[in-house]
């Protein structure tokens, strides 16, 4: 997707810094680089309310009712920022002073691990897009559970809507993934504004064979038991929604639209990264190989993501959520997939490229 020069323009300093900083950095090490940057700007007395103030973020102790309610929540804007970016959820309320509607933290696992070997994490910069191959790295579902109580604690942190993805440990074998998931949600559930079932991702060895009904069925039934053991202590909801890749054939998407809403889940999150690698990719071929396996992400998404809400949506109805997630880089793309039928929509490789006042110029777009 080529970049106009009102687009360069808009970005401003963001992208002189990330053409001349960041993008020579390793990518696993620029993004490590930005979360500190964030989170001593956060830390700051006063800096949340400045944030606020320079993305346009609404405050967000206003009155409540001028919002989109979804899941239970108001969201200031439909578009989220997808899981990834905040794996340990270390600056939910950060993210959406930037102007973010919410905040998908994890991927979490029951057990905390390092990920794969690194390098793990490579830029397409010509099209705008990622591979990565992380593996769930995190510091696992006990310590998200500690941060996201004591985000929880404060009055500006009961009113965040923070989602939480949670995966499979890797060293956890397949037919014991139901039990797995049920322990990170047991943790997770008092916490979450959602809860994200991850059977998606292309980087833990056999978690997309979880995608199959037989499979899936005992995840996410043990995860909404825990969800409505959850929602009988704390007297409210705690909606549960599984991510889908978008690789799956159509047959089997409408599968688990199925399953989901037979189960009871609230929704899906479509989708996740993709395994293939299409022929409009700019970059060179050799490049593509020399960087091996690994979830692509970016523009290139977009159409299988909107194919997929178009489907899922015709299945589900109108009662079920959407979450609509891949290749939004616009206000306009934004707009499409909720005429689509989302009912909020994801990003995170965008926020790569398009820098941190990319969720503010959105919402403020959709405003408009």
């Amino acid at each position: 997707m080529p970049v106009t020069t009102d687009t360069a323009a808009r970005r401003g300093p963001y992208d002189v810094l990330f053409r001349h900083v960041l993008a020579r950095l390793d990518p696993e090490q620029a993004h490590l680089l930005t979360l500190r940057a964030l989170s001593l700007a956060h830390a700051v007395p006063g800096a949340p309310r400045l944030l606020r103030r320079a993305t346009g973020t609404p405050d967000p102790m206003r009155p409540a009712g001028t919002g989109r309610r979804v899941l239970g929540a108001e969201h200031s804007s439909p578009l989220g920022l997808a899981a990834g970016l905040d794996k340990d959820g270390e600056l939910p309320l950060a993210f959406l002073d930037l102007g973010f509607g919410h905040v998908e933290v994890g991927t979490v696992t029951a057990k905390a691990q390092p990920g794969n070997p690194r390098p793990r994490s490579f830029r397409l910069v010509g099209d705008r897009s990622l591979i990565n191959r992380m593996g769930f790295n995190n510091h696992g579902a006990q310590a998200l559970a500690h941060r996201l109580a004591a985000a929880r604690r404060t009055e500006r942190g009961q009113r965040a809507v923070i989602g939480v993805n949670i995966g499979k440990s890797k060293i956890t074998a397949l037919e014991d993934a139901a039990e797995d998931y049920r322990f990170s949600a047991g943790l997770l559930a008092p916490y979450a504004s959602y809860l994200a079932i991850n059977v998606s991702s292309p980087n833990t060895p056999g978690l997309r064979d979880l995608q199959s009904v037989e499979m899936l069925r005992p995840i996410l039934e043990a995860v909404v038991d825990e969800s409505r053991s959850a929602a009988r202590r704390l007297r409210r909801e705690v909606p549960v929604l599984v991510k889908i890749a978008p690789d799956l054939h159509d047959s089997d998407v409408t599968a688990v639209a199925r399953l989901a809403a037979e189960v009871g889940l609230a929704g899906v999150i479509a989708t996740n990264t993709t395994i293939s690698r299409p022929e409009e990719l700019r970059a060179e071929r050799a490049e593509i190989a020399r960087i091996g396996a690994g979830g692509l992400s970016g523009p290139l998404l977009a159409r299988r993501s909107l194919e997929i809400l178009r489907l899922l949506r015709a299945e589900l109805g109108e009662e079920a959520v959407v979450i609509s997630c891949g290749g939004v880089t616009t206000a306009e793309d934004v707009r499409e997939r909720l005429a689509a039928g989302a009912d909020l929509v994801q990003g995170y490789t965008a926020f790569i490229y398009e820098g941190p006042g990319w969720p503010g110029r959105i919402a403020r777009a959709l405003r408009r």
